[in-house]
């Protein structure tokens, strides 16, 4: 039986709701499968040895311009845009997908005519519920406001997974519950396509995020992590990825990768010769975390659950990248380009607090009051110290980047719904973490996404900055904004 731990309560309410949103018979059922599937159950390797990678296939952050296709109005390379997707289940990809539609009619100008800002994304960092948008955009680009709201964000995708789990079919079978998933993610969502197609689709690079049970640590799926698992990422299936991205502990298995040995990868070198104690203790410890893959006799198989318990923002991928290169000038010689003059980062948080009803009664807390209380508590004190160490290292990057000559602003946006007021924070706090959402809740989501983007002061400053400093439009600010 695979071992696991409790999730954070900002997903935690997933599980509480496949279990309750259904009749008795049903859940007895559920039950009944889960302990049928927990111990007689096997993963399903998927990822191949790295003998078998072609040099071309290399979807690492350290090939981050060759990944990507030339755009043809973008000519100055003056803007640098990452994204950070949040976990959160369907609200959370509803989210960002209303961010995406803003960045995509939200005009830049250049002597050369307007280009959307959506196209001088470089980079998406997502977890859990926003893997879904970040990876379907990835693949299909464009295609994804056509078919994404139908396919996902409209679609009872809870109900299709709790069929497939309670298929008869499934009850004796040796396939867990997380390959189900896969299956069904493959079906409705990302077909047969591996990281060879999300490489070869030219987008913004797409970093996936999962956890790795056995130490804790942040796992991303890039060819530099699975380097050190002497392994080949390209042939690996996206639906599978995003799977790990949102596995959420007891209600699906791990995702399991298999560690081969018999490789020396540069990336195995690099991060032996680190020395950890320059880097921040957070950097540090996953840096020993990442390591131990090298000790191929006790890290056999490597077992990924929800990223969302090792960074719930997905912003830790992009400040740990940095880290660990050096800094973010080495950082940038190393992705193969000098720094844009501008240097944005869009973080979208669709994590919730959720009304805990403990304070209505002066009854003592049953232990899954106590338990959703707690690790609500830690959940957003960790998200609340990642946005303090995002914000300060931004800053600092300017500095380290900019010279007399060529000055570099950095800008950090932060959506989420903390800005709302008071009525609709509330509405949107009640929007559960499932894979169902009624359609008013989709549409209010993908509303706010685009309303939080176009009405932030930072991203407003960005803006108005990019036109008033000739990086844009000569007429002004004014015309930097539709």
């Amino acid at each position: 039986m695979t071992a696991v731990s409790e999730a954070p309560s900002d997903y935690d309410p997933l599980y509480r709701e496949a279990l309750t949103a259904v009749p008795i018979r049903n859940l007895l059922l559920v039950l009944l499968s889960l302990v049928i599937t927990g111990c007689a159950s096997q993963a399903t390797i998927s990822n191949k040895d790295l003998s078998q990678l072609e040099p071309d296939k290399r979807y690492a952050v350290f090939n981050l311009d060759e990944n990507r296709k030339p755009l043809p109005r973008n000519l100055k390379q003056d803007v640098s845009l990452s994204l950070a997707f949040s976990g959160g289940g369907t609200r959370a990809a509803a989210l960002a997908y209303g961010v995406l539609l803003e960045l995509r009619d939200t005009p830049i100008y250049h002597p050369q005519g307007p280009q959307r800002l959506l196209d001088e994304v470089d980079m998406i960092s997502s977890v859990s519920g926003g893997s879904f948008t970040s990876a379907y955009y990835g693949l299909y680009g464009e295609r994804t406001f056509d078919e994404f709201e139908k396919k996902f964000l409209r679609h009872n995708v809870g109900e299709v997974l709790l069929d497939r789990l309670l298929s008869p079919s499934r009850w004796f079978s040796s396939q867990d519950r997380s390959e189900a998933a896969v299956q069904v993610y493959q079906d409705r969502l990302f077909e047969d396509k591996t990281f060879a197609d999300l490489q070869a689709a030219g987008g913004p690079m797409i970093i996936i995020n999962a956890s790795d049970l056995g130490r804790g640590v942040r796992f991303s799926f890039l060819q530099d992590y699975f380097d050190l698992l002497c392994s080949d990422l390209s042939s690996f299936p996206v639906a599978k990825a995003v799977t790990a991205s949102s596995a959420v502990p007891v209600l699906f298995a791990p995702v399991v990768l298999k560690n081969h040995d018999g490789c020396r990868s540069n990336a195995q070198s690099y991060l032996q010769s680190v020395d950890t104690n320059r880097l921040p203790n957070q950097v540090a410890q996953v840096v020993s975390g990442l390591k131990t893959y090298s000790d191929k006799q006790q890290r056999q198989y490597i077992h990924l659950v929800d990223g969302g318990i090792t960074d719930n923002l997905g912003l830790m991928a992009i400040y740990e990248m940095v880290e660990v290169a050096g800094g973010i000038e080495p950082f940038m010689r190393v992705t193969g380009g000098k720094p844009a003059r501008n240097i944005l980062i869009i973080s979208v948080n669709a994590s919730t607090y959720v009304k805990h009803e403990i304070e209505l009664t002066k009854e003592e807390p049953s232990l899954e009051d106590t338990l959703n209380t707690v690790t609500d508590v830690q959940l957003h004190r960790y998200n609340a110290a990642t946005l303090d160490l995002l914000r300060e290292t931004t800053q600092n990057w300017s500095g380290q980047l900019s010279t007399e000559q060529r000055p570099v602003n950095t800008y950090f946006v932060e959506l989420s719904f903390e800005t709302l007021t008071p009525e609709q924070k509330d509405y949107f706090n009640r929007i559960p973490t499932s894979f169902n959402l009624e359609d008013e809740q989709v549409d209010r989501l993908i509303e706010l996404g685009r309303n939080l983007l176009r009405q932030n002061s930072d991203f407003r400053r960005f803006l108005d900055n990019y036109a008033a400093n000739g990086d844009g439009d000569p007429l002004g600010p004014q015309n930097a904004y539709r």
